[in-house]
């Protein structure tokens, strides 16, 4: 299997028209860990493989970033043992996993309400991605304490406050200039969301940034999802015609 894998990849860095950014709603968690009569966080628990074989894969397709849906602001409503636990989860993957994002040339992003994060899991994350600042690779973006409306929310704040402020005239505002409110305005949008467990629908995520994302949906649990899906949804991708909202040529003959 890993000799066909780096086959697949070895092929589909020739590809030029790879996507620059992917995306990913890691759903399925609770449903893995429920038919095998496991508790939730179980099934957070065995999506870790899941999300080093995302990873590991689009380090070596070369992606220039994977934005992962990691906990949304959603998710705060959940029970509370269930949510501590995650908290804590994530706080022992960071720890544990900075040796192989190192060796990977990973840069850490993270995006999201994040002072809602307790102290000692916003400490670990603010850790790892000093730690990781001097790499030159693929950006991981984890999406944590996100909400696509939120971010939208705290944009128009923020861009509120510059206007009232006198620094920028609003009649001058435009789609581009307003982007600079967002929370990694620097990030491309990206070309492919890939979500898992077949739910159709993209859940606050990325509202401003998905506007001509091609998505991929697939009936993968997260926690079963490896290379060769996330190869496979790059496949799809490739087969796909992006346009736009535009025509392309000959279109106007049809």
């Amino acid at each position: 299997m890993t000799k066909t894998i780096d086959r697949d990849i070895a092929e589909l860095r020739g590809e030029t028209r790879l996507p620059r950014h992917v995306a990913v709603i890691m759903d399925g968690n609770g449903r893995w860990a429920k038919k095998r009569r496991l508790p939730r966080l179980a099934g957070h628990r065995a999506g870790r493989e899941s999300v080093r074989a995302t990873i590991r894969t689009g380090a070596k397709l070369g992606l220039d970033a994977l934005s992962l849906y990691t906990f949304s602001l959603e998710n705060w409503k959940r029970p509370r043992l269930e949510v501590e636990g995650l908290m804590r989860f994530l706080g022992e993957v960071l720890d544990s996993e900075y040796l192989e994002l190192k060796e990977n040339n990973i840069r850490l992003r993270a995006m999201g309400r994040l002072e809602m994060l307790p102290a000692r899991t916003l400490a670990a994350l603010r850790e790892t991605i000093g730690k990781l600042s001097d790499n030159t690779g693929m950006i991981l973006n984890l999406c944590l304490s996100y909400g696509g409306r939120a971010e939208i929310v705290d944009a128009a704040r923020r861009f509120a406050l510059d206007a009232a402020a006198g620094r920028i005239e609003p009649e001058t505002v435009d789609e581009e200039s307003f982007r600079r409110y967002l929370y990694e305005p620097a990030l491309p949008d990206p070309d492919l969301l890939i979500r898992t467990s077949g739910e159709m629908r993209i859940s606050n995520f990325l509202l401003w940034q998905l506007a001509y994302t091609e998505i991929v949906v697939t009936d993968v649990l997260w926690p079963d999802f490896r290379e060769r899906h996330f190869i496979g949804a790059i496949r799809e991708y490739l087969g796909r015609e992006r346009r736009f909202g535009e025509l392309k040529d000959g279109d106007h003959e049809r």
